[in-house]
């Protein structure tokens, strides 16, 4: 019996939705644009033996140009149609090996509560929020895989160049900003997974002042050596992480924006670090949160 989500649609009203429906789709039944006005829009599954493998989100079309070369499929709808925000597309891929574990449920959020407990739970998280720039709840796209995965790589990017390499490599972009709202140049954080417990990363954090960044250095920790708060004027800000005796091993990695948002995970248990990656500019409050197997 297929498992897998083999097929995905996007509906943007009623017509769309009947003919997805007779063609033996399922409705996760989450309004994207809620609280946000807009077309009334919902994302549909199907199952097959070919799993899509991996998802990402796009709000500007420089973005789009390394997935369309790395081989993802385009749904040609905007997820924020009518409602003001910015252009939103879901792209997939339909990938073998280490890098790509199949998905095998797909599930939408539409508050931080119950966001919380799901990341928590084995769910992971795309980071865009569905309703970016448009107001209304927070949304966000989940997803479940066939078995647990563990984050085994880390780095980020401060230009599109290499969007299609890092994707061909098993990558996936955290499609948010790590500058936004503070102007400077686009930073995206982007990790890979892998089945094998004992490939995992160990611990994450980030250091937004010299002597933080010293003191992780001396505690054996490795630098993404990129500014994660490029081109903005504020401090220099770096993501790092250790791989060794790995006890506890992450298996999710996302990025919160604001302070309810952080609370919520917070509360949950859920390891949320602490420093802003916009300190020191106007920028919106975001903060790297991660989860560890608990075994």
């Amino acid at each position: 019996m297929a498992s897998y989500i083999s097929q995905l649609e996007v509906s943007l009203d009623e017509a769309d939705e009947q003919q997805f429906a007779n063609q033996g789709f399922t409705k996760v039944n989450a309004e994207l644009n809620q609280r946000a006005g807009g077309k009334n829009i919902y994302i549909w599954f199907k199952r097959g033996s070919e799993p899509i493998t991996k998802l990402q989100i796009t709000f500007n079309k420089e973005m789009a140009v390394g997935l369309i070369n790395a081989g993802y499929t385009k749904i040609p709808k905007d997820l924020n149609d009518e409602a003001g925000g910015d252009c939103l597309y879901l792209w997939y891929f339909k990938g073998s090996g280490e890098y790509n574990t199949p998905i095998e449920a797909i599930d939408v959020t539409t508050n931080a509560d119950d966001e919380a407990m799901k990341f928590k739970n084995g769910w992971e998280r795309l980071t865009c929020d569905l309703n970016r720039k448009a107001g209304g709840n927070w949304i966000h796209l989940w997803v479940k895989r066939e078995k647990k995965t563990y984050i085994c790589d880390v780095t980020a990017t401060v230009c599109y160049e290499t969007d299609s390499d890092h994707y061909k490599k098993g990558f996936i972009r955290l499609d948010e900003d790590t500058n936004r709202g503070a102007g400077g140049s686009f930073v995206f954080i982007w990790y890979r997974q892998t089945p094998d417990s004992q490939r995992a990363l160990s611990e994450l954090n980030v250091s937004t002042d010299s002597s933080e960044y010293q003191s992780f250095h001396a505690q054996k920790y490795t630098p993404v050596s990129v500014n994660l708060n490029k081109g903005t004027g504020g401090n220099r800000v770096n993501l790092w992480y250790k791989k060794d005796h790995v006890k506890h091993p992450i298996t999710a990695i996302t990025l919160l924006l604001g302070e309810s948002n952080i609370k919520a995970y917070k509360v949950t248990g859920v390891p949320v670090i602490e420093r802003d990656l916009n300190k020191g500019n106007r920028g919106t409050m975001e903060n790297v949160c991660f989860y560890q197997w608990q075994a």
